[in-house]
């Protein structure tokens, strides 16, 4: 009964090979979390690259707008009024100073207007 007590010399080797599996595996799924964990922070700059890019887009389309909305009116002025450039060039440069106003408040630069009563 002694004999089939102890493990064989097999069963030993076996249980061997399986702790060395073991290790290797549970090395690999550490490797498998690290590379999951870097992709993840790739994915997180995709997605903090995409949201500078929409605020980007934003920011040059508030400046733009200011700028065509005050040739627009200053175009406006010069037709009704006949002052040729002068509408145009005055509400031309309020326009640009309004985007730019506009953005500096967006990015956060400028604070925005608040009630002074």
């Amino acid at each position: 009964m002694d004999e089939k007590d102890k493990p064989s010399a097999d069963e030993a080797a076996l249980s061997a090979r399986l702790h060395r599996l073991g290790d290797r595996l549970s090395e690999t799924r550490k490797d498998r979390n690290l590379r999951a964990g870097q992709s993840d922070g790739r994915d997180g700059n995709t997605t903090a690259s995409a949201s500078a890019m929409a605020r980007g887009f934003r920011l040059s389309s508030e400046l733009i707008a200011g700028v065509l909305v005050g040739g627009a009116i200053g175009w406006g002025f010069d037709r009704l009024l006949s002052t040729s450039p002068w509408g145009l060039i005055v509400f031309f440069l309020l326009g640009f100073v309004a985007g730019v106003i506009n953005v500096m408040r967006t990015a956060g630069v400028a604070n925005k207007p608040t009630d002074r009563m």
